[in-house]
């Protein structure tokens, strides 16, 4: 059976995080969460921010090496625009794997702006986007299918069941 990727993406503070780690917890997936790499390169390298691309070509290389191995493998990212989106599923259909894209949404503003202003992102450094850049910030449309997850409508154990059972037509 070929290895799953399971692309985790939407705007900074709606759960994707907390949702992607738990899969992987779950189902014992390799995780790649591309704000780790990006913090990686920015502690190892004079590159300033924003690091353009850098982080999230870095992460698909290293899942592509994964995938190719048999392992199946989450990736946590904003995954802004369809580039982006298009570099995630050629990675890992070039790589001989299933994809499984999931959009991680909060539409309740009160509380995603809740969580964008009180949230600790786990990375020594790294300092979160603020409400306001959450909200300026480019984010295209999607147009393509893909799993979308409310996390104002799932708390997060849900969401990741919502994510597994998807993933098992992926997983013959």
């Amino acid at each position: 059976m070929s290895p799953l990727l399971i692309v985790v993406g939407g705007l900074p503070a709606t759960g994707k995080t907390t949702i992607a780690a738990e899969l992987a917890r779950h189902t014992g997936f390799a995780f790649l969460r591309v704000d780790t790499i990006e913090q990686a390169i920015v502690r190892a390298s004079p590159l300033a921010q924003p690091l353009g691309p850098v982080g999230y070509v870095v992460a698909q290389d290293v899942a592509a090496d994964l995938l190719r191995t048999g392992v199946s493998v989450i990736a946590e990212c904003v995954n802004p625009l369809a580039v982006t989106r298009d570099a995630w599923r050629a990675a890992g259909l070039g790589a001989g794997a299933r994809v499984l894209e999931a959009e991680i949404v909060c539409s309740d503003l009160a509380e995603h702006r809740r969580r964008a202003e009180t949230r600790d992102v786990g990375i020594p450094g790294l300092v979160p986007p603020t409400w306001q850049e959450i909200l300026d910030r480019e984010y295209e449309p999607w147009t393509r299918d893909r799993l979308v997850v409310d996390t104002a409508r799932l708390p997060a154990g849900e969401a990741v069941a919502v994510i597994e059972a998807a993933a098992r037509p992926c997983h013959r």
